[in-house]
């Protein structure tokens, strides 16, 4: 399995990250194992999770996935060929995102008990937090980074202006750079990342690992109809993507899956992580069957038709 770099944290990272957020949610603990465990012994090693994951699930509480990754870990009794990426910041029933000094302090040792690992890989700040500033919440991730409790940092859903401040901030105040960034980008969401934050990431050497990459299963294919929504249960928020736009992008799809004989998933994927600036694309499975699709497409190289036709499908231009 051919390796990136991962901005300027020291790791290198197969092109195909695994979306944790199914771990105790669409996936219960054993077939997460099964997961976990094919995903590693194919070469692939970027994981990650959150602290709010799945704090959506009734009766869940936040840190399901952390703590089902933290048992294998334990059982395996390894991490060392798995590089582990949880986020903080999330509203945790505090009715806000919040990134202060003291609360990402107590955070950390809550992720790092469920995780049972001694040090975090990568820890992202989850959402951006305008009420803090950034020198307080990268003061906090320093303290973690000499305490040997973080290895590197992150951010997700920053805009390019908050990213910019961001790394201006670390700078001039000597402080730890966010070295990677979690956006969300895909064939159908395109313009929010390549507008400014691809150049900006591209030009500072921000490693970028993309959410919802296949829309959130949209881009697929099998959701191509209102009858589809209950096929999972990400069904019903597949509405917003079923527009003329969204119907021009499955069918390129199609068409590219038909004459590479690969799927519709893997030609959307392999689209995305030969993308300028991208290092790895997360995506989940919950069964072994998906997780062997995913997993093949990270060996899937595009031609430059197939990436022109997929280009002007997911246009926002294209009449």
């Amino acid at each position: 399995m051919n390796k990136r770099k991962l901005g300027s944290t020291g790791f290198e990272v197969a092109p195909l990250a695994f979306g944790g957020n199914v771990f105790g949610w669409t996936a219960d603990e054993p077939t997460s194992f099964a997961l976990l465990d094919a995903f590693v012994d194919a070469g692939f090693n970027l994981i990650d999770t959150a602290d709010s994951y799945s704090r959506w699930v009734a009766g869940h509480q936040g840190g399901e996935s952390e703590t089902i990754i933290g048992r294998w870990i334990a059982r395996r009794r390894r991490h060392d060929d798995v590089i582990i990426a949880t986020k903080v910041g999330s509203d945790m029933g505090q009715g806000h995102k919040l990134l202060r000094r003291d609360y990402i302090l107590q955070a950390v040792e809550g992720s790092l008990r469920r995780l049972q690992v001694d040090c975090i890989d990568l820890y992202q700040s989850h959402w951006d937090d305008e009420n803090t500033a950034f020198d307080e919440t990268l003061g906090a991730y320093e303290r973690l980074i000499r305490q040997g409790k973080v290895r590197a940092i992150g951010a997700s859903n920053l805009s390019a202006a908050r990213l910019a401040h961001a790394l201006e901030v670390s700078k001039a105040k000597d402080l730890p750079r966010y070295a990677t960034l979690q956006p969300e980008y895909n064939l159908y969401a395109r313009e929010g990342f390549e507008a400014e934050l691809q150049p900006l990431c591209i030009r500072e050497n921000i490693g970028v690992i993309t959410y919802f990459s296949l829309a959130a299963g949209f881009l697929s294919g099998k959701y191509r109809s209102a009858d589809d929504f209950s096929k999972s249960a990400r069904g019903p928020g597949m509405k917003k993507y079923l527009n003329p736009r969204g119907i021009r992008i499955l069918d390129a799809l199609d068409a590219v899956a038909r004459r590479l004989g690969a799927t519709s998933a893997q030609v959307a994927l392999a689209w995305l992580m030969a993308r300028p600036g991208v290092t790895a694309a997360i995506a989940s499975a919950t069964n072994l069957v998906q997780l062997g699709e995913l997993l093949g497409a990270a060996t899937l190289r595009l031609d430059q038709a197939s990436t022109d036709a997929l280009d002007a499908a997911s246009s926002q231009g294209t009449a």
